[in-house]
């Protein structure tokens, strides 16, 4: 049971998601004071992406899974007098005071706003649930206009019921294509194909394999008939072992090249077929949001992941870590993660009877996720489909050619001295978007998965931030404490 001085322990968690969310109310049921802070406008992060309240249809529940869920752990964190929630609060830095303790910056407003608060907080524990975002692999005509991420158009499918094209291809790998498509034939876009990179021998085996380990998760099979039901009521071809190596126009996107790969992802010459779009939603997983565990200092593992022991915490003490930062699991790892984590946090124990249920379902879902990436992760093969004059940096305009052609010249096996020398990973995004393939080309190039040490997930200012903001930056905290006081 949670320990006697969690009355007054002050537990911080950052991102409004399950995990998030499933933090908070846990830390509140273990008689914590509570920050939940959520840099969009509303709760929920991108899985639970809704419209605002005062504009939500009659069927919201029907539009996403687990609503139920969603709204008592809303209801939990909104309707507590020991929880203060603040929406657009972005941490954008994290740093250690004289005495090690951990301080938060932090910007409350509209971005670019001219008006934004700023303040710190030092909490007694600190909960990082920052989710990841999409991960896009570069291909021929990338950067035209009206080539998506997945999870952008999902997300204006849910938020807004915008579909984003009319004639839309889905590519990428993982299971996030299908709710993807889903979201946009309800938002009436005409879905032309999903097409998944990974062979069927990619993803047989997933489930073949000890499926009794499975049973715990029987629920995702209703998840996938639903899925499947949608395909088939919509007519949309899902495909396996295709993948988009090229997309065409002008001023914006007009079709795609899908081509045959085989289990490398290495296209098969002769069987390119080009598709008539207007959109194109692409997605090959998901890179995880650790800025802020860098900065505390928090042993990351090899695949980029937050380490954490079963308490969920992470080699800095009093720091924890749930959801897609830990391994991408989705919603159910999340929230059982989420759960641990605000209960440990808040000074209780990952043996305490609250947590029985949640300790069990986590390895579950844990082991679920390994599954997902074994059968759906990346292959070396996408490097294939790159032509000289792909871009690879979007926002320094970086070539595939250059880059490599300043690798070889200089012989560098170092990040640091390679983004100097190529300016991929240098602009706003910081490399976001383009870093990890960035480091997927240098290792390619130079056969050197070590060298400086160096990693683009490093970024010691996690968001942009204006100097007008910084300048007021280390005030005290807001004293509003509900979601609705944001608006």
């Amino acid at each position: 049971m949670a320990g006697e001085h969690s009355r007054n322990r002050h537990v911080v968690v950052v991102g409004g998601g399950p995990a998030g969310l499933a933090a908070a109310a846990a830390a509140i049921s273990a008689d914590a004071r509570v920050t939940l802070l959520e840099s969009g406008d509303e709760l929920g992060g991108q899985f639970w992406r809704h419209l605002p309240q005062e504009r939500a249809g009659a069927q919201e529940a029907r539009l996403h899974h687990n609503w139920a869920t969603y709204t008592r752990l809303r209801e939990t964190v909104l309707g507590s007098a020991s929880c203060k929630v603040l929406t657009n609060a972005q941490v954008w830095s994290l740093e250690h005071d004289p005495t090690g303790h951990i301080v938060l910056n932090i910007a409350r407003g509209t971005v670019d706003s001219g008006n934004r608060e700023t303040f710190q907080l030092e909490p007694d524990a600190l909960v990082l649930a920052t989710g990841a975002h999409d991960r896009t692999l570069p291909f021929p005509g990338w950067t035209l206009p009206g080539v998506f991420t997945a999870g952008a158009a999902q997300a204006f499918a849910k938020s807004e019921r915008i579909a984003l094209g009319q004639k839309v291809v889905i590519a990428g790998a993982g299971p996030f294509l299908l709710p993807v498509m889903t979201s946009l034939v309800s938002a009436n876009a005409n879905v032309v194909g999903v097409f998944e990179a990974n062979p069927l021998r990619n993803l047989g085996g997933w489930v073949v394999d000890r499926p009794w380990k499975l049973a715990g998760a029987s629920h995702k099979a209703g998840e996938l008939l639903e899925y499947v039901g949608a395909h088939v009521r919509h007519r949309v071809p899902y495909k396996t072992g295709r993948a988009v190596i090229e997309a065409h126009g002008t001023d914006r996107v007009e079709a795609v090249t899908v081509a045959k790969v085989d289990r490398s992802w290495r296209p098969i010459m002769g069987t390119e077929r080009r598709y008539e779009a207007d959109a194109v939603c692409v997605s090959h997983g998901f890179t995880p949001r650790i800025e802020l565990a860098i900065a505390a200092g928090c042993d990351i593992s090899p695949q980029k992941f937050v380490r954490v022991d079963d308490t969920q915490r992470s080699s800095v003490d009093g720091v924890y870590a749930a959801g897609e930062i830990t391994s991408i699991g989705g919603s159910d790892a999340a929230l059982y993660e989420g759960q641990i984590a605000g209960h440990c946090a808040a000074g209780g124990d990952v043996v305490d009877p609250e947590l029985r249920r949640a300790v069990r379902q986590r390895a579950t879902f844990t082991h679920f996720a390994g599954r997902l990436e074994a059968a759906h992760g990346i292959r070396p093969g996408w490097t294939s489909w790159l032509s000289d004059d792909t871009t690879l940096c979007r926002c320094e305009e970086t070539s595939v050619k250059s880059f490599r052609d300043a690798v070889a010249v200089t012989g560098s096996a170092g990040i640091r001295s390679t983004k100097l020398t190529t300016r991929a990973g240098l602009g706003i995004c910081q490399g976001r978007i383009c870093g990890r393939n960035v480091e997927a080309l240098l290792v390619e190039a130079t056969g050197d998965a070590v060298g400086d040490g160096a990693r683009t997930d490093r970024r010691p200012i996690v968001a942009p931030i204006r100097l007008a903001d910084l300048a007021t930056a280390g005030a005290a905290a807001p004293t509003n404490s509900t979601e609705e006081s944001d608006s």
